[in-house]
């Protein structure tokens, strides 16, 4: 039964995994397609063009690193739950932390535990 709960945890594993690449390789495909549109059409100014595609982007990144973050839990707690693999999670998480409080500080103009889209400065 063990075995059966342990080929269970690391298929969830993979399939998280590789669905966390997928969005994150779906959503640059995403933006430049996007990107591109926007420009043969001319629906945005030049600036406001490229504001659309770091959005895009930069939602798409998000969205994968916390898949890519569960997938790693998964893995740590279930399947390799040993004090390396923690303190590794760890290392990933405050990575990914940073990383989603950047993406949102530049793309929203607030904090991430501001609501709504405040600026900073007020």
């Amino acid at each position: 039964m063990k075995h059966y709960v342990m080929s269970g945890m690391e298929a969830a594993f993979v399939f998280i995994e590789g669905l966390g690449v997928i969005v994150i390789v779906g959503g640059v495909s995403w933006g430049v397609l996007g990107y591109l549109r926007d420009r043969l059409r001319g629906g945005f100014a030049g600036d406001e063009l490229f504001q659309q595609f770091r959005l895009r982007m930069g939602r798409a990144l998000l969205l994968g690193l916390e898949m890519l973050v569960a997938a790693d839990v998964i893995r740590t707690v279930a399947i390799e739950p040993t004090l390396s693999n923690a303190a590794l999670l760890g290392v990933i998480v405050l990575i990914r932390t940073f990383i989603s409080w950047t993406l949102v500080l530049d793309l929203e103009n607030r904090w991430p535990w501001q609501a709504g889209s405040r600026d900073v400065t007020s």
